[in-house]
C-alpha cells in the first residue's frame, strides 16, 4: 500500500506519526522497551495531547531480533497467529549510553539512536538494513486532526521500511508467479485462487529474503501490503491494518542460513516418505472415467515399463453436487474397496481429493450444520455460497470437535486403502459477516485457514500412518505450511509459458522457507502439444515430486505420441536411479530447511549472474538442471565457476559463461558441480528400495588432493553408508563405511578408481 504522493509529501487526507525520539527505555536481561514520541519532547506541555507509540526488542534466538511496535495496547489482537517455534527469549548483550542503545543478539546488533530516532541492523562493521526519518510510521489516512480521530479504526495502518543498498534484490513471499526478483512489485499477502497466471497466489508467506544474507517475517497472518522498491525505491516497506507491527530481522550471512534460522522459527519441512519421490498419475479433473478407465491407465502404464508409484483419484470420486461427503460414487465405483486393492497389488499407493467444502447436497451438511461445524454469519446461520459447488460451507477449524469430525469422515478412507489425500483449496475464506467458533478475527484467519486445514488432515495421517509416512498433496499455504508437505503449484495452462511462470512460482516458494514442491506436469487447463509435454516431463521428474495431472483431458503420455512414452519412461528410470542421491537432500532438506530445489542465487551467492536466474536451478547439492522452454529443444543455460559435467555424456564444461545447444527428448542440460560424488541405486523401477545395495558411486571432476564425500541414507532416514574419495594424480582411490556395497565406480576418462 503506498502512503505517500512522492517523495515529500503524503497522500491526501494521510498523515505520518513517526518516531523522533527515544525519550525513556526500561531494559531487563531479556527485552528493551523504549518510549518514542512522534515529536520532540522540549517542554513539560509537549508531552500533552500527541501521538506516543512504544517499542519492544527481544530475541527468540541467536541472530534473530524481534521488533514489535504499537500505538494503543488495548487494541492488539493477538489471536489467532502463526504457530512459531518461540521459546524463553534470549538473553541480550545491551550497551546503553546517552546518545544511543545497542541490542545484540549473536553476530546481529541494533544500534537505536535515541536523540534523532533511527535503526541500524548491523553484521559485525557491516551494515545490514537501516530504518530512518520516516520510514517507521503510524499512518493515519482519514486524518482530521487529533480532535477528530475516532480512534485506530479502519482507516490506521502501522508501516515499516527498510532500506535496500546498491544492487540488493528482493526474494521470497511465497509462491509468486511475478518476476522472480520482487524489487520493482507490490506484493498484497493474500491467499487466493487465482491460478499461475497473474498477480494472486495460493501460498502467500509474509517473509523476505535478500542476497545481502537477512531475511525479515512479518509476524501478522492477516494482510501485509509489501511496496518491494515502489513507493520509496531505496525501500522494501510492508504494512498492516490496525495500531501494531510485530515483525523479525534473521541474520545470515548467507542465504541458506537465513532459511535454517526461519525454519527453527516457523517449523522444519516435514520428511516425505521415500515412495512419494516417484510418478504419480492422476484422473485428471472433468474427464469421465470409471474402474476401467483407472485400471487401463495403471496397466498402460505398467505394461509400457514406466513404473508408477501412485495413483491419484481427482474430485469426481465423489458424486457431483455432493462435493465433499467423502463417498465413493457407487455409479462408476461400485467396489472401491475392491478396486484399492487390485491397484495396490500392482505395487502402488493411492491419494484422493478433498477439500473442506460442504455442498448442500452432501450427506455431511445436515450433520455439520445440527453440531456447529461450520463456520457462521454473525447472526448464527451457517455461512454459504455457490462459488465451487453450491450451497457450499466451509468447515470451521477453529472448532476441535470440528476437526475430530473431519477425521473421522477421512479415517474411513484410510481404512479402506487410501494413503494421503490432495486437500485442494482453502484459499476462498470468507471475512465479512464471518464468526469463527473461537472467535478468531475473520481477517487474520483468511490467510491462516489453510495452515489449520492442513494441518487437521496431516494430524490424522501422522496418527494413522506414522509421520514417516504422511504426505498430503497441498495448494494452498501460510507461513509454516512447509510442516505439511508436498505442495504443488496449482492451476497452469499447458504452454512454454505456464511452465515457465511454475517454476518461477516453485523457486520463489522454496525461498520463503518451503523444502519440496511439485507442479502439474504438462500443464491443468487445456491440453499441450506432444512436444511442451515432453519438455515439461523432463522438468517435472527432476523436481522434487512429480505428477501428471490436466483438467479436461488426459496425462497418460500415449494420447501424445509414442515418443512421449519413451520420455516419460526414461525420466522416471531416472529419477528411481537417482534416488539415493535425491533422498539424501530430501533428508538434509527436512533438517536444515534448505529446500531441495535450489534458486541459482542461492546455491552461488557471489556470481554476479546467478541473481537473475529463474528459470534453471540445483535439484539437491550437486545437480544442475535447466528445463528447456521451447520447441526448437534449444537448451540455454548458464553454469557457474569451476568444471561442470553433462550427466549424460560425461563431456566436461567450464564455468563463468553461458552455452546454447540443441538436444532431443531425451536428453536436457543437466550438469554435475565439480568435486561431486553422485550415488545411483541399484533400482530403476520404483522408487524405494534399498538404497546403499550394489550402487553405482560416480566421481566428478575431483581436485588434486581434495577429499570429497556423500552419504548414502536408508529408507528409515538414516546415514547407512558414507562414501569417501580423494584423487592423486590420476588414481582416485574410494573408500566406503557401513552397511552398503559398491558394484562400481566411475570416474572421469583419463583417471582410474581404486577402491581402497
Amino acid at each position: 500500500m503506498i502512503f505517500g504522493n512522492g517523495c515529500w509529501i503524503q497522500k491526501k487526507g494521510c498523515s505520518c506519526f513517526a518516531p523522533q525520539e527515544v525519550y525513556f527505555t526500561t531494559i531487563t536481561d531479556d527485552k528493551v522497551t523504549m518510549c518514542v514520541p512522534t515529536y520532540h519532547v522540549r517542554t513539560r506541555g509537549d508531552v500533552l495531547g500527541n501521538v506516543n507509540l512504544t517499542m519492544e526488542i527481544t530475541s527468540p534466538a541467536d541472530d534473530i531480533l524481534r521488533i514489535r511496535t504499537y500505538h494503543y495496547k488495548g487494541a492488539i489482537k493477538d489471536t489467532p497467529s502463526f504457530e512459531l517455534e518461540l521459546k524463553d527469549n534470549r538473553k541480550l548483550d545491551i550497551n546503553d549510553s546517552e546518545e544511543e542503545i545497542v541490542i545484540k543478539s549473536g553476530q546481529m546488533s541494533l544500534v537505536i539512536n535515541k536523540k534523532q530516532f533511527s535503526m541500524k541492523f548491523m553484521r559485525g562493521n557491516e551494515v545490514i538494513t537501516t530504518s530512518t526519518g520516516r520510514d517507521l510510521a503510524l499512518m493515519k489516512t482519514d486524518w482530521k486532526g487529533l480532535a477528530y480521530d475516532p480512534g485506530d479504526d479502519d482507516e490506521t495502518y502501522m508501516r515499516q521500511m527498510l532500506s535496500l543498498a546498491v544492487d540488493e534484490k528482493v526474494y521470497g513471499m511465497g509462491e509468486r508467479f511475478t518476476p522472480f526478483i520482487k524489487n520493482g512489485q507490490t506484493v498484497d499477502i493474500w491467499n487466493a485462487d487465482g491460478g499461475t497466471s497473474t498477480y494472486q497466489s495460493y501460498k502467500n508467506i509474509p517473509f523476505y529474503l535478500t542476497n545481502k544474507g537477512y531475511g525479515v517475517l512479518v509476524n501478522h497472518p492477516e494482510e501485509v501490503s509489501f511496496e518491494v522498491a515502489t513507493e520509496m525505491v531505496t525501500r522494501t516497506q510492508f504494512s498492516v491494518k490496525g495500531s501494531y507491527l510485530d515483525y523479525f530481522i534473521i541474520n545470515g550471512p548467507t542465504m541458506k542460513e537465513v532459511l535454517g534460522r526461519y525454519t527453527d522459527l516457523t517449523g522444519k519441512p516435514s520428511l516425505p516418505a521415500p515412495w512419494t519421490f516417484g510418478l504419480w498419475l492422476s484422473t485428471s479433473f472433468t474427464t469421465n472415467y470409471d474402474e476401467e478407465t483407472v485400471m487401463s491407465f495403471v496397466n498402460g502404464m505398467l505394461d509400457r515399463g514406466i513404473p508408477l508409484r501412485t495413483f491419484h483419484f481427482d474430485c469426481y470420486w465423489m458424486k457431483e453436487f455432493h462435493w465433499s461427503n467423502f463417498i465413493w460414487d457407487e455409479r462408476v465405483f461400485p467396489d472401491p474397496e475392491g478396486m484399492l486393492k487390485r491397484i495396490k497389488a500392482k505395487g502402488l499407493n493411492i491419494c484422493v481429493w478433498i477439500n473442506p467444502y460442504i455442498g448442500q447436497e452432501s450427506v455431511l451438511f445436515d450433520e455439520g450444520m445440527k453440531n456447529g461445524y461450520f463456520i457462521k454469519r454473525t447472526d448464527g446461520s451457517v455461512w454459504q455460497w455457490d462459488m465451487w459447488q453450491p450451497g457450499m460451507a466451509i468447515v470451521d477449524f477453529t472448532n476441535p470437535d470440528a476437526c475430530k469430525w473431519f477425521q473421522s469422515k477421512l479415517e474411513v478412507l484410510l481404512d479402506m486403502g487410501v494413503d494421503c489425500f490432495k486437500t485442494d483449496f482453502g484459499e476462498r475464506i470468507p471475512v465479512k459477516n464471518v464468526k469463527f467458533h473461537d472467535g478468531s478475527d475473520p481477517l487474520k484467519m483468511h490467510n491462516l485457514y489453510t495452515y489449520l486445514y492442513n494441518k487437521c488432515v496431516h494430524e490424522l495421517l501422522c496418527r494413522k500412518r506414522g509421520k514417516e509416512d504422511a504426505v498430503l498433496f497441498a495448494r494452498s499455504a501460510t507461513v509454516g505450511g512447509q510442516k505439511f508437505p508436498v505442495h504443488w503449484g496449482g492451476d497452469c495452462w499447458s504452454d512454454y509459458e505456464s511452465m515457465e511462470e511454475s517454476l518461477r512460482g516453485g523457486l520463489s516458494l522454496l525461498m520463503s522457507g518451503f523444502g519440496y514442491w511439485a507442479h502439474d506436469i504438462g500443464g491443468f487447463e487445456n491440453t499441450s502439444t506432444a512436444d511442451v509435454y515432453k519438455r515439461w516431463v523432463q522438468f517435472g521428474l527432476l523436481s522434487s515430486h512429480s505428477r501428471l495431472h490436466g483438467s479436461s483431458s488426459y496425462r497418460v503420455p500415449w494420447v501424445y505420441d509414442e515418443e512421449a512414452v519413451d520420455v516419460v519412461r526414461e525420466f522416471t528410470r531416472l529419477k528411481a536411479k537417482l534416488m539415493p542421491y535425491i533422498y539424501k537432500n530430501a533428508v538434509e532438506t527436512s533438517k536444515s530447511g534448505i529446500p531441495m530445489m535450489r534458486s541459482m542465487v542461492m546455491e552461488f551467492e557471489k556470481d554476479r549472474t546467478c541473481p537473475f536466474l529463474d528459470k534453471q536451478y540445483m535439484f539437491g547439492d550437486s545437480l544442475l538442471v535447466a528445463p528447456i522452454f521451447n520447441e526448437d529443444g534449444l537448451g540455454s543455460f548458464y553454469l557457474p565457476s569451476g568444471k561442470w559435467t553433462d550427466f549424460f555424456t560425461g563431456e566436461v564444461y567450464e564455468g563463468e559463461k553461458w552455452y546454447e545447444k540443441k538436444y532431443d527428448y531425451l536428453h536436457l542440460p543437466l550438469f554435475v558441480k565439480e568435486n561431486s560424488i553422485i550415488v545411483l541405486g541399484s533400482c530403476d523401477d520404483r522408487p524405494d528400495y534399498d538404497y546403499e545395495k550394489d550402487v553405482e558411486v560416480r566421481i566428478y571432476a575431483p581436485e588434486e588432493g581434495k577429499e570429497i564425500s556423500a552419504d548414502v541414507y536408508g529408507m528409515d532416514g538414516k546415514v547407512r553408508m558414507s562414501v569417501k574419495a580423494v584423487r592423486n594424480g590420476n588414481t582416485v582411490t574410494v573408500k566406503h563405511e557401513g552397511s552398503g556395497s559398491v558394484a562400481r565406480i566411475t570416474v572421469p576418462e583419463g583417471l582410474e578408481a581404486k577402491l581402497s
